[in-house]
């Protein structure tokens, strides 16, 4: 393995979000043949036009240069180069687009976002002409410091490693993380040997599909697995992958947790590996809430039977906090939930707060199934979120069974041709012929798929709150809720 001991970078998604929006950073090639692709699908940061040389000054030449955050514990930052705002509100983990910048020391300012003043680093960064680089903002920012912010500055090696050959790059980025091994899980092979912090190194692998695992670093490469992480690489392509945040955060100063991003270098754009979320409110005697992830304000003022769209969040265990809205000290929830890449999820506040909860009060995590179910064919699913409903039967208006015995909590989807239906809720009895408690009209659209929530209580004189028994229905694909 080679070892670049001045280097290190690393990307993640910028989740600036609010009212169901993100900014992300957008990624394209620059000259250098490598970039990052969009991490989301809506406001980019446009990379603001760097100096150029007067008629006078002899041309150098230029460099392509991106920017990666990778400080767990900083804030979103603002990135100047030779006094011109290049990047703005870069949060933790993403990685900007390649960018053109005269060849030679370049003058690196990076400051709290939108505050000029409040400057973490400046510096100069000597950068030649016809190379690519990253420039990472790493370690932490504060005196107690495991390892001191910095800027690591990368030589990115993009040239063509061949047809069916991928070259890979790992960065280590995590400050209270040892030196580490990254194996491969299917041979046991030692991809990197003995990665200290701020180092990485690059490697050739046939192309296809890998885990790497992450090892406490031994003299045989066999020590205990820490962390592990889906790869797939193609051929003539160049890839990084960042091992970033904290490896035991409950012990450092920001709730980052460890976790991989992976960046195609080459080939159009860096692959960050994404899954898709959304968040419904339906817990019934719960006030408005505020929904945090990663220590991010996601979503705010979030009212009861509210359901977002989807939000791109990077593939991995992220930490969400439900708080009363506008009062981050009033924590209703705070836990782990684990998603994987190109996945959708709903990720819905259900049950009770309080003492006397009939049902505790907790994140119910869905995996939504958003493929396309044909034609003239919609795909429906209920979920049982009446926290003091008893199991139920859900039938169209016409005797036809939709949804057998669904207890609180459960969940489940069928498909229908497209049209309009009456659909009803009854008692759970074994013919599905109970008492019809509760009825609701859908129209659906073939090709299209969408959830209805059984939300509220069922009998509000009797529960903390007078939120009443409900349908949420959803629009799951298609553009709308």
């Amino acid at each position: 393995m080679s070892r670049d001991t001045n280097s290190t970078t690393r990307r993640r998604v910028l989740l600036g979000i609010g009212a169901g929006t993100i900014a992300g950073l957008a990624g394209c090639g620059g000259n250098g043949g490598g970039g990052t692709e969009t991490d989301t699908e809506t406001e980019t940061v446009t990379p603001t036009e760097t100096a150029t040389p007067t008629e006078t000054e002899t041309p150098a030449g230029t460099a392509s240069v991106r920017v990666a955050h990778l400080s767990p514990n900083a804030p979103s930052v603002d990135v100047y180069v030779d006094g011109n705002a290049v990047l703005e509100d870069v949060a933790f983990g993403a990685v900007s687009q390649y960018l053109d910048v005269p060849a030679g020391e370049r003058e690196v300012e990076i400051t709290a976002a939108g505050d000029a003043d409040a400057l973490v680093f400046s510096g100069p960064v000597p950068v030649e002409a016809d190379t690519d680089y990253t420039v990472a903002a790493a370690g932490e920012i504060g005196d107690d410091a495991d390892q001191a912010f910095e800027p690591l500055v990368l030589e990115d090696d993009n040239s063509d490693p061949g047809g069916d050959t991928a070259r890979v790059r790992v960065v280590h980025a995590s400050p209270d993380a040892p030196a580490v091994d990254v194996t491969a899980a299917s041979s046991g092979d030692a991809l990197f040997d003995g990665v200290a912090y701020g180092e990485s190194g690059y490697v050739e692998v046939p192309a296809g599909e890998y885990t790497l695992q992450v090892r406490g670093d031994t003299e045989s490469n066999d020590g205990d697995v820490v962390a592990t992480t889906d790869v797939d690489v193609a051929g003539g392509q160049v890839y990084t992958v960042f091992a970033a945040g904290y490896l035991s955060p409950d012990d450092e100063p920001a709730d980052t947790p460890f976790q991989f991003v992976l960046a195609q270098d080459t080939g159009g754009g860096m692959s960050t590996e994404m899954a898709s979320v959304r968040v419904a409110h339906l817990s019934p005697n719960a006030p408005n809430v505020d929904v945090y992830v990663d220590g991010d304000a996601a979503l705010e003022d979030v009212a009861f039977s509210a359901v977002s769209g989807y939000l791109d969040v990077p593939a991995g265990t992220r930490t969400i906090e439900i708080t009363a809205a506008g009062d981050a000290d009033a924590s209703v929830f705070e836990g782990d939930v684990p998603v994987e890449a190109g996945t959708d999820y709903t990720i819905a506040a259900i049950g009770e707060i309080g003492d006397d909860a009939d049902q505790a009060f907790e994140p119910l995590v869905l995996e939504d199934d958003n493929s396309d179910p044909g034609g003239d064919t919609a795909r429906l699913r209920a979920v049982h979120t009446s926290p003091d409903a008893p199991a139920v039967d859900i039938t169209a208006e016409a005797g036809t069974t939709l949804f057998d015995g669904v207890e609180y909590g459960g969940f489940g989807y069928t498909e229908a041709p497209g049209g309009d239906y009456t659909v009803q809720v009854r008692g759970d009895t074994e013919s599905n012929d109970g008492d019809v408690v509760a009825d609701t009209d859908v129209s659906l659209a073939g090709g299209q798929v969408y959830t209805v929530f059984a939300a509220g209580y069922l009998t509000p004189d009797d529960e903390p709150a007078d939120t009443p028994f409900q349908f949420v229905l959803a629009q799951d694909t298609g553009g709308g809720m």
